[in-house]
């Protein structure tokens, strides 16, 4: 893209585990993660552009922009495929990803995506759709709001995926979210239903399972890598 170069955390050794935070956050929400895999895998929390450590860059803000942002920061740590877990605006590029570089990946884990705004509960989104007209006048006069409108944009202009096109993804998936979810389940189960042959789990929570119910997220995690055929890894 634009030649940045995005900040990630590592430890641990092994099969490669890349995980995606999700908007306004960076890689710091997957701490129970890092700590917890690195006993398997080489575990790499990445900081999206504009968020965290990571530059913003000049190109568009976008998930087709992040996925393009991965495959580089991929191919500049030598990395042919990996397990990839995207959590919320991070599971929305990881679909991206795989819809793209399906070849790139040993496994996929979409925890808490969706497929369009219609995806998140109304209730959820209305307020975030009141902040984003707020944040999109308020730019107009003062510059310093403009990542406030972008960061808000990725949750009310995107995605726009057909959940036809899930049938491209051949590769082992884990569908994972709360039970009270800020994504409606029925949407959840529309995303199980349209990747093939994929797993789809509910943990007991809201969206942020894998920071509040870390013990069981990283369980069903965990069962779902270590099912995973020998030809897949």
């Amino acid at each position: 893209m634009d030649g940045i170069r995005l900040h990630w955390e590592e430890r641990g050794s092994g099969e490669p585990l890349v995980l995606l935070h999700g908007n306004g956050e960076d890689g710091s929400y997957f701490r129970h993660q890092m700590e917890y895999f690195s006993k398997k895998y080489r575990v790499m929390a990445v900081d999206t552009r504009g968020h965290g450590r990571s530059p913003r860059g000049t190109a568009p803000f976008t998930f087709g922009t992040f996925a393009e942002d991965l495959r580089d920061f991929l191919d500049r740590r030598g990395l042919d495929r990996v397990h990839l877990l995207g959590f919320s605006d991070g599971g929305n590029t990881a679909l991206t990803f795989a819809l793209e570089y399906p070849e790139r990946l040993h496994s996929l884990i979409l925890n808490g995506a969706d497929l369009s705004p219609a995806g998140v509960k109304r209730r959820v989104q209305l307020p975030i759709i009141l902040g984003y007209h707020a944040a999109s006048l308020l730019a107009r006069l003062d510059p310093g709001a403009i990542p406030k409108r972008e960061l808000l944009a990725l949750m009310v202009e995107q995605p726009d995926i057909h959940p036809a096109a899930l049938a491209a993804i051949r590769v082992p998936t884990l569908v994972i979210a709360g039970t009270r979810d800020m994504i409606s389940e029925s949407h959840t189960r529309l995303i199980h239903r349209s990747i093939p042959g994929s797993r789809l789990a509910l943990v007991e929570g809201d969206h942020f399972i894998a920071a509040k119910r870390s013990g069981l997220f990283n369980k069903a995690v965990e069962r779902f890598l270590d099912r995973l055929p020998q030809e897949d890894r």
